[in-house]
């Protein structure tokens, strides 16, 4: 197994960090976004990540640019879209041969599949998104959904079932109105970040394993 950084060229915005992490015999290769409020090192993006190499997918993490700048103002997604597409150009260059995924956590797997939208990424075949952020907490709507009708490539949608950005009433129509490209995997009592009450019988580290054995499987068979 092998760590590496990266620095990364975003046209317009100069260099931006990035990790990789990669089996000795990977499958698959996911391009993993971090969500806006913490950057690719944060405890959950390494946990995936890590989780991930484990089960023989390699990952590519990296920061957006406002993350790079230290900003905790999130980019504009002209500038957001941009930075997915470089890191996607990143890994095709060393695994083109591997199955090729991209995605992220909230914010950055919205960017993803926005980015998707407006020009497909090339060589990805596949979207996953770790708890995809359907509308802002306590404002239920399906308005941030409205990109992914032009998205023709695979997407799987990993949510909790208590989570507060996903009411599950909006989630299944809009993932069902997306056709037989679309896969929703339901975690029970999960919220945003796929942390579950102790009430629920399971540890944190146990819904983790649920999320990615099912991802990496599903990338493994798309």
């Amino acid at each position: 197994m092998s760590r590496r950084s990266v620095r990364i060229d975003v046209e317009g915005q100069g260099k931006i960090s990035g990790l990789w992490l990669v089996p000795d015999t990977p499958r698959a290769c996911l391009v993993l976004a971090h969500g806006a409020g913490a950057g690719m090192t944060h405890a959950s993006m390494a946990a995936i990540a890590e989780g991930l190499m484990a089960r023989g997918v390699a990952t590519l993490r990296f920061q957006f640019p406002y993350m790079e700048r230290g900003s905790k103002r999130v980019d504009s997604p002209k500038i957001a879209h941009a930075a997915v597409r470089a890191a996607v150009s990143e890994a095709r260059k060393h695994f083109a041969k591997l199955p090729l995924f991209a995605g992220g956590k909230s914010f950055g797997g919205r960017m993803t599949s926005q980015t998707q939208a407006e020009a497909p990424l090339e060589g990805v075949r596949g979207l996953v998104f770790f708890g995809f952020p359907l509308h802002p907490a306590g404002a239920p709507s399906v308005d941030r959904a409205a990109h992914l009708k032009g998205v023709d490539i695979p997407t799987l949608f990993l949510q909790g079932t208590n989570d507060a950005l996903a009411d599950v009433a909006l989630l299944r129509p809009m993932i069902a109105s997306l056709g037989r490209r679309a896969k929703l995997k339901l975690v029970a009592d999960a919220d945003h970040s796929f942390h579950v009450p102790k009430r629920s019988g399971r540890t944190n580290a146990e819904v983790m394993d649920e999320v990615l054995d099912f991802a990496t499987e599903w990338m493994v068979e798309t």
